[in-house]
């Protein structure tokens, strides 16, 4: 299946796993991730716009405005600078603490580097610098910084749930169901290897559904789900589902959300495979390009059929990418000549 037009447009479980899965682990519980792009730069330019704001009082005209803002961004944006790094770097120590420690030691941090940012201005200017003021500043900023990254963490878990539900509805569905377990009925006294073949994927399918836990998994392991799902609707479909694989060993490792693409692919089945008589490709494509990795569903669509549905499960693939990876995720998607394609990037 060739996707040249396509990329036009935008301008792949281990038994260990199963074993730490079948037990509950209590996981580093981290309350804000302060080492993603996305938020290094939201920092920086939430800092620089309250200087701005500083900067007006007592400014007479522009020119004093500028001088000013240029003057406390030589201590404020050195001072957010160093929180994040500290805050990053103590990622891991800050996860073993509980979730009210890690935010009053993040506001510590901010009061230190408000000290540390009057530390800066007084090599230059030494009389009577706002020692205690800088201090409560950076304490207020980082405050109302870890608020928002708390609430943005939170606002992963009903993103989450609702792909739990929605993917184990999926499985579970009489529709669904019913058509496996009759597959493998009617290949019971046929082929009997192939029988029971359908019935592990089936249950494997199952099991992921139960007990994935966790915000995110490799992708090796989403891609290994995917390749049930779809030998299970090849035998349903037989020469109607034709599935092309182009995996990348590369791009295994990077971390995707768990249950992210096998809705992906049930959707090109549901929309590619089932309205046409003579069947559809389906292709699924990983690769790594430097430090990003490109994942592509790509499925052809039966003449004069555009894409029907309401996009739920795709909306909701691209929040939780976007919850996970921030800025460093991409979700697009295109319909070119009887060909579409879902578009992924994350961090390799």
């Amino acid at each position: 299946m060739n996707d040249e037009q396509l990329l036009s447009a935008f301008q792949e479980l281990s038994p260990e796993r199963a074993k730490a899965q079948a037990r509950p682990v209590q996981r580093p519980d981290l309350v804000f991730d302060a080492c993603q792009i996305g938020v290094v730069l939201r920092a920086l330019l939430f800092v620089e716009g309250v200087v701005a704001v500083g900067a007006m009082f007592g400014a007479l005209s522009v020119t004093t405005w500028i001088e000013r803002m240029a003057f406390f961004s030589a201590a404020a944006l050195p001072g957010t600078a160093g929180w994040l790094v500290v805050a990053c770097s103590c990622k891991r120590l800050l996860a073993r603490l509980p979730s009210r420690l890690q935010q009053a030691l993040a506001v510590l941090f901010g009061a230190i580097s408000g000290v540390y940012g009057c530390a800066l201005l007084a090599l230059v200017s030494p009389d009577r610098m706002p020692w205690v003021a800088s201090a409560a500043s950076g304490a207020v900023l980082s405050a109302v910084l870890v608020t928002a990254l708390v609430l943005r963490a939170k606002g992963r878990l009903p993103a989450e749930a609702t792909a739990r539900l929605a993917e184990l509805q999926a499985r579970i569905r009489p529709h669904f169901l019913f058509n496996s377990l009759n597959s493998a009925i009617a290949l019971v006294r046929e082929d009997p290897a192939k029988a029971e073949t359908l019935l592990e994927d089936l249950s494997e399918l199952f099991r992921h559904a139960l007990v994935t836990t966790g915000e995110s998994v490799t992708l090796s392991e989403e891609v290994q789900v995917a390749r049930r799902y779809l030998a299970i609707e090849e035998v349903r479909f037989g020469d109607r589902l034709r599935v092309e694989w182009s995996i990348d060993p590369r791009a295994g490792g990077a971390r995707v959300p768990a249950l992210f693409l096998q809705p992906l692919v049930e959707n090109a089945v549901k929309h590619g495979v089932e309205p046409s008589a003579s069947g559809a490709d389906v292709k699924v494509s990983t690769q790594r390009r430097g430090s990003v990795v490109v994942i592509k569903v790509t499925n052809t669509v039966p003449a004069g059929q555009g894409r029907p549905g309401h996009g739920v499960a795709q909306d909701n693939v691209r929040d939780r990418l976007r919850l996970l990876h921030d800025v460093q995720a991409q979700f697009r998607t295109a319909l070119i000549d009887g060909l579409y394609q879902v578009r992924m990037e994350v961090p390799a």
